[in-house]
């Protein structure tokens, strides 16, 4: 059996309030990460779509949440390997606020079976996170880090 290769850039939420952070629970849809990770929210930049656009629109699939503004943080690669395909990706992570509410998956039959804010203090085990997930708790205690080092 031959192995696909397809490339992704994709747009993701960091998104906080009171010290949680929302993040979104992989369904069995997932086309890269395995199912049951929790991911950040947002996902795939379609062909002309702007990477806020597709932030703003994975958000409300995700989460039924508003996206009220985004600063570009860092960018990260990756390779995963899942059904077949070989994934090269690029992601961008923005410090995203939002307008609130409640989170609410919108999007039937998709890649979130569920969306949640969790607590910084409850994330100790990095394996129940997708790559990106990962990667952005590390960014956040950096983060605090130099945040406390300035005071």
């Amino acid at each position: 059996m031959s192995t696909q290769v397809r490339t992704r850039i994709s747009a993701h939420a960091i998104a906080m309030e009171d010290d949680r952070l929302l993040l979104a629970r992989l369904s069995d849809a997932s086309p890269i990460f395995t199912p049951g990770l929790w991911h950040l929210p947002g996902g795939g930049i379609d062909p002309g779509e702007q990477p806020v656009e597709a932030l703003t629109r994975e958000l409300l699939e995700q989460t039924g949440l508003e996206l009220a503004g985004a600063h570009l943080l860092d960018a990260r690669t990756y390779s995963a390997q899942r059904n077949g395909i070989s994934w090269n990706l690029t992601a961008l992570f923005y410090a995203a606020s939002l307008k609130g509410g409640t989170p609410t998956v919108t999007e039937v039959d998709g890649s979130t079976e569920a969306a949640v804010w969790v607590p910084l203090r409850d994330i100790r085990d990095t394996a129940v996170l997708s790559p990106p997930a990962a990667d952005a708790t590390h960014m956040l205690n950096r983060s605090k880090a130099m945040l406390t080092a300035t005071r």
